[in-house]
C-alpha cells in the first residue's frame, strides 16, 4: 500500500538527518525516565521510547547516556507533550505530536511552517475527528517472509488488519494490543522496522502537483523542528 511505502521513504529521509532524530530520541527517552523511572522492566513507556530509538538506528551508548542524563539530571527542563492539529495545503489535515520545554516558542514555529507553506493552524479537536488511533507494526520484506503465515501470525496475536505491498508489510492493532503483537512477532523472528502509536486517517485525500510541493515542504519543516516527535497527515502521496 502507498501508506508503507512512505514509510520506508521517510525513514531514509531520517537516516540522513541523524544528529537531529538522535535529539528527539533523547527527549522522548528524558520524558519517559521521569515519568515512570529509569528501568525499562517496570516502565513500558521508557521500554516504547527505547524500542523507538533503536528503530531509528539510535546507537546503544547513546541510549544509555540519555537514560543516565535523564536519570541524575536536576536542570528542571521539563518537556510537555502537546498535539497541534492543522490543515496543509487544499486543507490536507495535519496532527503534529510535539515534545516541548517553551509552548509559546513551538506553537510560534508550528504555526510559520504551517502559514508559510499553504495551510494553517486550527483549533485542538478541528481534524483528529479524522483520524483513528492505532498501533501499527512495519516489517521489511526481505525475501523470506511468507506473507500469508505473517498475516496469520499477526491475527491470532491480536492484529486487526494486515496489508502488504511487495516492499514491507503493515500491521495495525488497537493501541493496547501493539505491546503483546509486537512482542510475538519478535518472539517469532522478525524484525520490525517501526513500531508505534499513530494517528490513522480514516480517509486520505489526494493533491496536485503543485500543492504536493507545497506539502512536501510543510512536512519537511515540521520534522526539521527539534521539537516535534511526529507528524501524521491524510494525503494520499503517490508514487513518481
Amino acid at each position: 500500500m502507498g501508506r508503507i511505502g512512505n514509510i520506508k521513504d521517510r525513514k531514509n529521509k531520517q537516516d540522513s538527518k541523524k544528529a537531529s532524530i538522535y535529539t528527539k530520541m533523547a527527549r522522548l527517552i528524558a520524558v519517559a525516565v521521569k515519568e515512570g523511572g529509569s528501568d525499562p522492566e517496570y516502565n513500558a513507556v521508557l521500554k516504547a521510547a527505547i524500542d523507538k530509538a533503536k528503530s531509528n538506528n539510535m546507537p546503544n551508548d547513546n541510549i544509555d547516556r540519555a537514560i543516565k542524563k535523564a536519570s541524575g539530571s536536576s536542570d528542571g527542563q521539563n518537556f510537555e507533550s502537546i498535539i497541534y492539529e492543522g490543515y496543509g495545503p487544499s486543507g490536507v489535515a495535519v496532527i503534529v505530536e510535539v515534545l516541548s520545554d517553551n509552548r509559546n516558542r513551538t506553537a510560534g514555529e508550528i504555526r510559520h511552517a504551517f502559514d508559510k507553506h499553504g495551510g494553517n493552524l486550527g483549533t485542538s479537536g478541528c481534524v483528529a475527528y479524522l483520524f483513528d488511533r492505532k498501533g501499527q507494526i512495519i516489517i521489511e520484506q526481505d525475501g523470506n517472509i511468507d506473507e500469508e503465515a505473517l498475516m496469520m501470525e499477526s491475527i491470532e496475536a491480536g492484529a486487526e488488519d494486515f496489508q502488504a505491498d511487495g516492499e514491507a508489510f503493515e500491521v495495525i492493532t488497537a493501541p493496547e494490543d501493539l505491546l503483546t503483537v509486537k512482542e510475538t512477532l519478535e518472539s517469532n523472528g522478525y524484525t520490525l522496522l517501526e513500531s508505534q502509536i499513530i494517528f490513522m486517517p480514516q480517509t486520505q485525500v489526494t493533491l496536485n502537483e503543485e500543492d504536493q510541493v507545497k506539502m512536501e515542504k510543510l512536512i519537511d519543516m515540521l520534522e526539521d523542528n527539534d521539537d516535534v516527535q511526529e507528524v501524521h497527515h491524510n494525503w494520499e502521496q503517490t508514487e513518481g
